[in-house]
């Protein structure tokens, strides 16, 4: 199992997009997907013998990065992916000398909760009824990472 990582490419796409629809119960729209120009777009992908299992988006603004979806394919989870992939973001905020990072997680979606606090970030605040769900709506926890240079 060789694992690596790339910037997001169209070629990834295709694959991109299935992932986002299994992985998540809201996905983001496909235009959104396909959209790799972005304003301070920072996209990559993680992939296990040339398939992708995994990617983010994210945007880096004047040092503050933002990271604004992550997945892994459902069939990959639980095998230390999703953990690979928020280290390379996170290293990828290093090497462009990023002030903090943030994020938001459902307050539901405790595996991702718990990887992030791990991995170092805080919660700082929350968004109220930001999510849709079956049901209504849940809170968005907001996070923040911040880099000690």
């Amino acid at each position: 199992m060789t694992l690596h990582f790339l910037p997001m490419a169209q070629s990834h796409l295709d694959d991109v997009w299935a992932i986002e629809q299994q992985a998540h119960s809201h996905p983001w729209a496909e235009s959104m997907i396909r959209d790799l120009d972005s304003r301070g777009a920072c996209h990559h992908v993680l992939l296990e013998d040339e398939q992708v299992v995994g990617y983010f988006y994210a945007q880096n603004i004047v040092g503050e990065v933002t990271l604004l979806n992550i997945a892994i394919a459902p069939e990959h989870q639980g095998k230390g992916f999703g953990k690979a992939l928020l280290e390379h973001f996170l290293d990828t905020c290093e090497q462009a000398k990023a002030e903090s990072a943030w994020l938001e997680v459902r307050e539901s979606n405790h595996k991702a909760f718990s990887l992030y606090e791990v991995a170092g970030f805080n919660e700082v605040d929350r968004r109220k009824n930001y999510y849709p769900t079956t049901s209504g709506k849940e809170d968005a926890i907001i996070m923040s990472y911040l880099f000690l240079f």
